[in-house]
């Protein structure tokens, strides 16, 4: 079984991004979505540190110290984008401006909670940042992670054991494994990677999934 890499799972939640979506990438794996985004579409990326018009990152060599993201990687800026105040950043977050935003998980409950800013460990680093703000301002959350811990426990469970980010905020997971909705009626299956039977999907996640009809 060839799972996505990390390249792939970015390219497919570019695929999902609309034509004229303001649109979140938070740090970590969703960074890497700008680098896939289809160059015909105009899509506005939005980092909280202050950035409208963001776009992929720039070619080695050329990259501007003063310019980065709220992950602190260097990036680019598009024609016609803006610098703004960190405020006015997180205004635009809390206010149901932006479509959607893309963020990183170590748990999604099979309900859509979402929890990526702490393991609850002693001797982890508390990294919340703008994740809460986001999971409840933008009108649709996407999760991109990898589906299985590096014990092998799946990282979709009936219940998030971590500290919450928000409840009931996912629409959409992304991993190497599959594409996967969060529905009132419970988990939809979208896509499955090849070679991947259902039912084994369905066993390496371990809470109910419904395959969803082509």
């Amino acid at each position: 079984m060839k799972r996505f890499s990390r390249d792939q799972i970015a390219a497919r939640v570019a695929k999902d991004i609309p034509e004229g979506a303001y649109v979140n990438l938070g740090i970590g794996l969703p960074t890497m979505v700008a680098n896939h985004l289809p160059k015909e579409r105009e899509i506005f990326l939005h980092s909280e540190n202050g950035l409208l018009g963001m776009g992929p990152a720039p070619a080695p060599g050329e990259e501007d110290e003063d310019l980065i993201n709220a992950g602190k990687q260097p990036v680019t800026l598009l024609t016609g984008g803006a610098y703004f105040h960190h405020a006015d950043s997180f205004a635009m977050m809390r206010g149901g401006h932006l479509d959607i935003c893309v963020l990183g998980a170590f748990q999604v409950s099979a309900k859509g909670d979402l929890a990526n800013w702490h393991t609850g460990a002693p001797d982890a680093i508390p990294a919340v940042g703008g994740a809460m703000d986001l999971a409840v301002g933008a009108k649709q959350v996407f999760v991109m992670m990898e589906h299985q811990t590096k014990a092998g426990e799946s990282k979709i469970v009936a219940a998030c054991t971590y500290p919450l980010t928000g409840i009931g905020c996912v629409n959409r997971i992304f991993t190497d494994l599959a594409v996967i909705d969060v529905t009132p009626q419970g988990l939809l299956v979208r896509e499955i990677i090849d070679e991947l039977p259902f039912e084994d999907l369905q066993r390496i996640t371990g809470v109910p999934l419904t395959l969803a009809r082509l």
